[in-house]
């Protein structure tokens, strides 16, 4: 049987936030673990998990490594953080506030042809999570995002192209009230 894409990413994610996960044959050892990690590990089906991190060896995304109590090591390589960002990137969104505090939050970038696929994917993304485009490379969005801009920034590795700003102003302001639906 299978490990699901949703469990695998969930042990990458797991892993990426530097849980550490002791894999052992012994039960007392086992129970002892278990009661020691947090409740998102003990969702994980037992033969799911020794599945998928069998499938991360062989695709090297974790190295395993035996310790002398007997326990297994589990550490995510390069490749699997690399894996585990694509997957938290996908899940990102933009909390939206229970008042707008009436700023607007612009990213303008001038990401060079070299970096072609980077700066489509920046645009792909910042659509996603709700921003809208004044002109090519130009977006804005009225919530606080600059933590979620600036995680994109780095996965795409164009911080030197990409600006964050903030402002209290914008002329044809009344056209994006309504393109949000803000009062």
């Amino acid at each position: 049987m299978a490990v699901s894409w949703a469990a695998r990413q969930k042990i990458l994610l797991l892993l990426l936030s530097g849980l550490s996960l002791g894999l052992t044959r012994s039960p007392k050892q086992h129970f002892r673990i278990l009661r020691a990690v947090p409740k998102a590990w003990r969702d994980i089906e037992r033969r799911a998990l020794y599945r998928a991190l069998r499938e991360f060896k062989e695709r090297r995304l974790v190295d395993l490594t035996e310790k002398a109590d007997g326990s297994v090591e589990v550490i995510l390589t390069e490749n699997g953080k690399k894996k585990a960002l694509a997957y938290k990137i996908d899940e990102m969104k933009i909390t939206e506030p229970a008042r707008w505090d009436k700023k607007w939050r612009l990213v303008i970038f001038d990401i060079p042809e070299k970096k072609k696929r980077a700066r489509e994917a920046l645009r792909e993304k910042l659509k996603e999570l709700g921003f809208k485009e004044l002109q090519k490379s130009v977006f804005v969005h009225p919530f606080e995002s600059k933590d979620e801009v600036d995680f994109i920034v780095e996965f795409f590795a164009i911080r030197p192209y990409v600006r964050f700003l903030r402002s209290d102003f914008i002329t044809n302001e009344a056209d994006l009230k309504l393109r949000f639906k803000l009062s």
